[in-house]
């Protein structure tokens, strides 16, 4: 087995976990409306759980209201229920065929909530990363036992991989660092 594939396939899952923590911290609500955070809301219609997002077009035409359009008017009961439902502590109004949904300012305690959110989101992803860490590693290990790899070649793939796993931890922590930012903004 050659070393150069692991480290690629413990880099593509790094990124993988990279871009999951993206996809998470959007929905996290800071004191700025965002598309971003009702995208995901998953909501149950044609006897299934959709995204939002595959169910409507999300604006935020002002810094305090997201504008739902909803494209199937048998839905906006449903999609209005799921946001009220969602643990983002937001109160839709429908008017006519479209979801306002106001973005009131975060208090001190909901940004603490949101910030141990973000915290648990962090945490979780850095285990992710050194898992793949571990596996790679444990993966080259096994090739050289086999002779597959000499001595020089799993060590200098071991220092690879260590390097791909501090680059994408410091990542993942600055992204983490930057929704901190969003959510301490007043």
């Amino acid at each position: 087995m050659n070393p150069e594939n692991l480290i690629d396939e413990a880099r593509q899952k790094m990124q993988k976990t990279l871009d999951h923590l993206r996809e998470e911290l959007s929905g996290v609500r800071t004191g700025r409306a965002s598309p971003s955070l009702l995208e995901t809301i998953k909501v149950d219609v044609y006897g299934t759980k959709m995204d939002l997002r595959d169910l409507a077009s999300i604006n935020a035409p002002e810094p305090r209201l997201l504008v739902v359009q909803v494209w199937d008017q048998a839905n906006i009961a449903a999609i209005e229920r799921a946001i009220r439902g969602s643990d983002l502590a937001l109160n839709p109004v429908t008017e006519n065929n479209i979801i306002r949904v106001p973005i009131p300012p975060l208090s001190e305690e909901r940004r603490r909530e949101m910030s141990k959110i973000v915290s648990e989101k962090l945490e979780a992803s850095r285990v992710n990363i050194r898992q793949t860490r571990r596996d790679a590693v444990e993966a080259i290990e096994a090739a050289e036992k086999r002779k597959e790899v000499s001595e020089d070649e799993k060590f200098r793939a071991t220092e690879k991989v260590q390097k791909a796993t501090e680059e994408f931890t410091g990542k993942v922590d600055s992204l983490a660092k930057q929704k901190e930012n969003e959510i301490l903004q007043i």
